[in-house]
């Protein structure tokens, strides 16, 4: 007993920790963030799988709110319930508050700075190439399946966006209409319903 509540600790002060240090020390955005908690939680701690992290990111984008935050909920739940959310949601939460806290302090100073404009410029550079490298590494996930459909509707929804400017809520909830349709026909396939 003593020893699980040693081991649930360790869990809730890496999450809290993990969270609060790639908040603090990330810029992009939430995908940026995301593709850093792939790292930390399924390459590096091997706390959740790839296909688990899959699901997770798909479901942290398809909700309302920052993608940063949905990513911490949905990953402090998998690894300690309720409490985990709490801390990886604080940890997610606190460090962009108390940067925009002291931002919003000296927005005119930093808003004539040509300094400050020249290394927000530059970072832009790096954020694409990291959000590049969540779409490779989230692309690579889904051909891994060897499912040929996954495949299509991942193209599919790419070209709707990209070439026919279809709104992205659109492509979602078609999308998980069709995943939702598509599960209950193979679970009525299957002989057990599983």
């Amino acid at each position: 007993m003593e020893q699980q509540k040693t081991n649930r600790l360790e869990i809730m002060k890496k999450l809290f920790f993990s969270t609060f240090y790639l908040s603090a020390f990330t810029f992009g955005g939430g995908y940026v963030i995301i593709t850093l908690l792939k790292q930390k939680f399924v390459d590096e701690l091997r706390w959740i799988s790839e296909d688990e992290m899959l699901d997770l990111v798909a479901l942290a984008q398809s909700s309302p709110g920052p993608i940063a935050v949905n990513g911490a909920i949905l990953v402090g739940y998998k690894l300690a319930g309720l409490p985990g959310v709490l801390i990886s949601v604080l940890g997610a939460v606190i460090p962009p508050f108390v940067i925009l806290t002291v931002i919003s302090s000296f927005y005119t100073v930093f808003k004539s700075n040509m300094v400050i404009k020249t290394i927000l410029t530059g970072m832009k550079a790096g954020v694409a190439a990291v959000i590049m490298s969540v779409v490779f590494d989230m692309m690579t996930g889904v051909t891994k399946s060897k499912d040929p459909v996954l495949v299509i509707v991942m193209i599919a929804a790419f070209l709707a966006n990209y070439v026919l400017h279809i709104n992205v809520v659109v492509i979602i909830l078609l999308t998980a209409a069709f995943g939702a349709v598509r599960t209950v026909l193979s679970q009525r396939e299957s002989p057990h319903g599983l």
